[in-house]
């Protein structure tokens, strides 16, 4: 499994109460995309999960992983800084 680390950090609200994290690789992206999301469960979703295995098995680069969690953190209102 190869973990590149983003080119930057997605900050997003990582918790009801407004906490926020930093999100800097696309294992960190995996985990909270599988045990920690609380948004919808969208067709973004998937493919951010997609997009974080594809990354972690080392078929696409980590900002392909990047993008597509962006995506998804954008459309479930939960992107602080891209």
């Amino acid at each position: 499994m190869a973990n590149e680390k983003f080119d930057q950090p997605v900050t997003i609200i990582a918790d009801p109460a407004g906490g926020q994290e930093a999100i800097g690789d696309a294992a960190a992206c995996l985990d909270f995309l599988l045990r920690r999301w609380r948004g919808k469960r969208s067709d973004k979703h998937r493919a951010a999960i997609q997009a974080c295995t594809d990354t972690n098995s080392g078929r696409r680069p980590a900002s392909f992983a990047r993008k597509a969690f962006i995506a998804a953190a954008r459309e479930a209102a939960i992107l602080v800084t891209p």
